[in-house]
């Protein structure tokens, strides 16, 4: 075996490339004869051109303090196309199941009376608003991006880690990673039926307008930022810009009678759909945070007067919520009469009676998670934990059982990773982004793959030393893959700085769109 792979070593979890050592997978076949006769100078020459195209583009993010290239490893992660379905079934129709969900909790409830869900769930979760109860989108569609983060377990089945249906993020990194990868091995894709992904804007673009206000044939549709302080902005840039549509701020838009307008050189134009990356605190000061300066005043009010849609609904996080998440094979059976195509992680209910007593002797071999949590924040992996981090972690528990869920620990699937100058086996997570037009739900083929860098983690978001991976998804061989092959231009016009892209279940969640409210309100650099 080449030195790459010298001191290459199975580990603990489901290794998606070996079968054994030395033995690839069929899906890696092409994969593992291009790395193989590679030198490690070789490929470090080729991982420096991946790192240089995103700082070029200024696809950077902060870490400790440090600028650098948003970290995306060489070797990509590869799903078969027969996997491929499987996976693209199970999320549409987890999708379908919450969407069902959130029309009823905001309507009729009756998950709520006939006790699928119990009402204590609702009545104290976070992110159920009331002031969302009654408004019907046009087209019944709440959930218009959805990103569903799975797993693979030590027998390499899929399974959801948790659901993310307020403001998916990570998608644009999907795009880049791909483009990029295009370049630095160009010899697998010609040897590959590899799915594209260019297509999300132009699905995306077409899921807002089936989202119009009702006779509204052309519809006017903007990407509404915090702003550029905002850990994600290089993506709604991204975003905007591939779909051909205005990217604005709260200080952008008006609404006046139930109308939204968007100010323009030219006066004021309607503003019929708005795909917002903003949360639901900050959206509207009238009926959320009174002191946001980076939402819209009135912009509820026009939503439920039919005036303008939001993408995401209002209110969507109280399927967000985790404890919801253990709930959702019950949805899926009630409100489709399906059993799930994917299962969950086994969870544990620690509000419910005898659980948290059950568990606390246990947290050793358990992960725990706050419900609310974003971004890998409080998760604690018992295994990995000192005993003064489970001793405060047991407390909050205690103190607050519906806060918490604990989940056995899976041992992640692993890919070869390049570490420093040799390819070794790290963990890995997958998020498809779905996208629902009110017709079909569409899977993005592919979708993020996070790795843990650090050996042994679990926990592969980029604010906790994470990186990425480009996912190719193998086409059947019935499938039509267009002839072109996705490629970087000559002379890429650089896209706004991310401040520390961070691809977790809310971009610029609250902590981080407080901040951004606080640099916009003290005069941060002009937009």
């Amino acid at each position: 075996m080449a030195d790459l792979f010298e001191e290459y070593r199975l580990g603990p979890g489901w290794d998606e490339m070996f079968s054994e050592l030395g033995m690839p997978r069929e899906t890696y076949e092409a994969l593992h004869a291009t790395l193989q006769p590679l030198s490690s100078a070789e490929l470090g020459v080729r991982a420096e051109v991946l790192a240089r195209a995103f700082l070029d583009q200024g696809i950077t993010f902060a870490l400790k303090g440090v600028e650098r290239p948003f970290p995306l490893d060489i070797v990509p992660r590869i799903i078969a196309a027969a996997e491929w379905r499987k996976v693209e079934l199970g999320v549409a129709q987890r999708i379908r199941a919450l969407e069902a969900f959130l029309a009823d909790v905001y309507g009729a409830g009756q998950v709520l009376a006939d006790g699928v869900v119990p009402r204590r769930i609702i009545a104290t979760s976070a992110h159920f608003l009331r002031a969302a109860a009654g408004i019907n989108p046009p087209n019944g569609v709440r959930i218009h991006v959805a990103g569903v983060d799975l797993i693979r377990d030590e027998q390499g089945t899929f399974r959801v880690l948790e659901d993310n249906v307020r403001i998916p993020s990570g998608v644009s990194y999907v795009m880049e990673n791909r483009r990029a990868m295009a370049q630095v091995l160009p010899e697998v894709f010609a040897a590959s039926r590899i799915l594209p992904v260019e297509s999300y804007p132009g699905m995306l673009l077409r899921a807002l307008r089936a989202a119009a206000p009702v006779g509204v044939s052309n519809p006017t549709v903007v990407v509404l930022s915090p702003g550029v302080y905002n850990s994600a902005y290089f993506e709604h840039a991204l975003i905007a810009r591939e779909m051909g549509v205005e990217l604005v701020e709260g200080r952008d838009l008006v609404c006046v009678g139930n109308d939204v307008a968007m100010r323009t050189t030219a006066g004021e134009q309607r503003v019929d759909v708005i795909y917002r990356r903003i949360d639901d605190d900050f959206l509207d000061p009238v009926h959320f945070r009174a002191d946001s300066v980076i939402g819209v005043a009135g912009l509820l009010n026009a939503a439920r007067a039919g005036r303008v849609t939001i993408a995401n609904a209002v209110g969507n996080g109280v399927a967000d919520d985790k404890l919801l998440y253990t709930y959702v094979p019950d949805l899926i059976r009630y409100y489709l009469d399906e059993e799930p195509l994917l299962p969950n992680v086994d969870t544990y209910r620690l509000d419910e009676p005898g659980v948290l007593e059950d568990v606390l002797p246990r947290v050793r071999e358990l992960v725990l998670k706050p419900v609310d949590g974003a971004g890998g924040a409080g998760i604690v992996i018992g295994s990995q934990a000192t005993e003064a981090e489970l001793a405060a972690v047991t407390e909050k528990m205690v103190a607050d059982p519906r806060g918490w869920i604990a989940q056995r620990e899976v041992k992640l699937s692993m890919v070869p990773t390049l570490i420093g100058n040799r390819l070794r086996g790290r963990h890995v997570d997958l998020r498809p982004f779905a996208v629902n037009d009110g017709d079909k739900i569409w899977v993005l083929p592919g979708g993020l793959t996070r790795v843990a860098l650090p050996e042994g983690a679990l926990v592969v978001n980029s604010s906790q030393g994470g990186g990425s991976k480009d996912t190719w998804v193998l086409a059947d061989a019935d499938d039509t893959v267009p002839f072109e092959v996705p490629h970087l231009p000559a002379d890429p016009a650089p896209l706004p700085r991310a401040g520390s892209p961070d691809p977790g279940p809310a971009a610029g969640g609250g902590e981080a769109q407080q901040q951004q409210q606080q640099q916009q309100q003290q005069g941060g650099p002009p937009c």
